[in-house]
């Protein structure tokens, strides 16, 4: 079988330089081309030695372009409007297109499934395998508790995080909502500041704290009468997201056009 050529957007981020080593770790993958920004600096830089590689002689460039034809897919984890645009390129040329990137606007979401009724795009808030598995969990035990039980979503990350909540606590708090048959946007707490009055029945709370260099903590509370139940997940390298891009780039290729999640790519649903 042949390896599945994928081009690493971001490429002189952290989150880049990262995918970039996933690819070079994983069998049956090849780095098909890097780009970036050409306000980040890294424009002709070597991806391999910006990965910690040393040379592989893919320079990071800044048009993604001329990169396409000779590739099966994007590993994207950049800015929603980075991904809509390359939403769009993959689209067009019918590969696959990997989107870990989070903050999507509703006409963000909109245009992305657009997309996706042209080609396959797994797009997640978090590609790892335990969270995943964190968020089937969440979905299994909100369905089995009665609304005595408040449901509250607490997430940390580093201090360069741009948006909250995290990606991961959305996707979180969508699996609480399904588990317990209800719309997330109608019942979410996003802030609480002040004299805010009672917790309202049935909704699911997110607290957002951002500080040092943590990767990405999460908390899921069922909290009820006179107990309490947490499920955690501590995320300690970004590996484990890139990894996770990785496999949902392999599983994608030759598959309908259609809009994943990771749950897809696992087998969890």
């Amino acid at each position: 079988m042949a390896d599945v050529r994928l081009i690493v957007t971001g490429a002189g981020g952290r989150m880049g330089r990262t995918l970039v080593k996933a690819i070079a770790d994983a069998p049956g993958v090849v780095l098909a081309g890097a780009v970036d920004s050409p306000a980040s600096g890294m424009i002709g830089r070597d991806a391999g030695e910006l990965a910690g590689l040393g040379p592989n002689g893919v320079l990071v460039a800044a048009d993604i372009a001329p990169l396409l034809e000779n590739a099966d897919g994007i590993l994207d984890f950049t800015a929603p409007a980075a991904s809509v645009a390359f939403a769009k390129l993959a689209a067009d040329k019918k590969l696959v297109h990997v989107i870990g990137t989070t903050g999507f606007s509703a006409a963000d979401e909109e245009a992305i499934a657009a997309a996706a009724k042209a080609t396959p795009i797994v797009k997640s808030g978090n590609m790892s395998l335990g969270v995943n598995l964190l968020a089937a969990l969440t979905k299994r035990v909100a369905a089995a508790l009665d609304a005595e039980f408040d449901i509250e979503i607490l997430e940390m990350h580093h201090n360069k995080k741009v948006d909250a909540p995290s990606g991961t606590a959305l996707l979180l708090g969508q699996a609480a909502a399904d588990g317990r048959g209800v719309d997330l946007a109608q019942t979410a707490d996003r802030g609480r500041d002040g004299h805010t009055g009672a917790r309202r029945p049935g909704d699911i709370g997110f607290a957002s704290l951002r500080g040092g260099t943590v990767v990405g903590d999460h908390f899921v509370v069922f909290a009820g009468p006179a107990e309490r139940i947490e499920l955690v997940h501590r995320a300690e390298d970004r590996m484990i997201y890139a990894r996770g891009a990785v496999k949902a780039a392999q599983w994608a290729k030759g598959r309908a056009p259609n809009l994943y999640s990771m749950a897809d790519v696992l087998g969890l649903d």
